[in-house]
């Protein structure tokens, strides 16, 4: 769980709402972000620009779903209660409207192996979920099919999903996803690219885990 102060951490989730605008894999008062904590998690709130929002305005919200806070949280909290739910590992969860990755999410069309960086999401690919309604439990199980085995998904006709084990590596998978998004439709642009085998991808996850685990140990 976060040992941040409360204050802290709702600090922490405002800021990384102002640094995906500020990075451009978010415009406006679209996506969210959130953070776990015990027996729940903080989210942003709806409707609300970032560059307004103050620390009381993080919204508490419950594992029953029982929202605590003076504005209502993101409509998209059902994805984030059902992700934190079935993943104990993640702690953060980072969903934003960026451009390339909405892009192909609007073609119904994941990321493949196109490149070996595919892997940063924990797979040979980077799957569309399909599309459902904004803020519906359909969406939210739509989600988290999608993120089965996976770091980072899109949502058809809407956005992505990135989470890690803290708000800065789940927003540093969010920008490695745009990248990528980014990479991918300029290459359709010539052509079907040539896709990686996935025995190829095998070898790149285990040296991707390697190198967590190395991280990890300070070597």
């Amino acid at each position: 769980m976060p040992t941040l102060e409360t204050t802290d951490l709702r600090n922490a989730i405002i800021a990384t709402a102002l640094r995906m605008n500020e990075l451009g894999i978010n415009r406006g008062k679209s996506g969210n972000v959130s953070a776990r904590i015990g027996g729940g998690f903080m989210i942003t709130p709806s409707a609300l620009p970032y560059d307004e929002t103050e620390p009381g305005d993080i919204v508490t919200v419950h594992d029953d779903g029982r929202a605590v806070g003076r504005l209502a949280p993101s409509s998209e909290w059902r994805f984030h209660r059902a992700i934190y739910a079935a993943r104990p590992e993640v702690q953060a969860i980072v969903h934003a409207h960026s451009p390339f990755a909405t892009t192909l999410a609007c073609l119904d069309r994941g990321i493949p192996a196109f490149h070996y960086m595919v892997a940063v999401a924990g797979g040979n690919d980077i799957r569309c979920a399909p599309y459902a309604t904004f803020g519906t439990q359909a969406l939210a199980d739509e989600a988290l099919r999608a993120l089965d085995g996976r770091r980072a998904c899109l949502l058809s006709h809407h956005g992505m999903i990135a989470v890690g084990e803290s708000l800065k590596v789940a927003l540093a998978l969010a920008v490695e996803v745009e990248t990528l998004a980014e990479m991918y439709w300029r290459a359709l642009q010539i052509g079907e690219p040539t896709i990686l085998l996935d025995q190829e991808m095998k070898v790149v996850l285990a040296r991707f885990a390697d190198y967590e685990a190395g991280r990890g140990t300070g070597s």
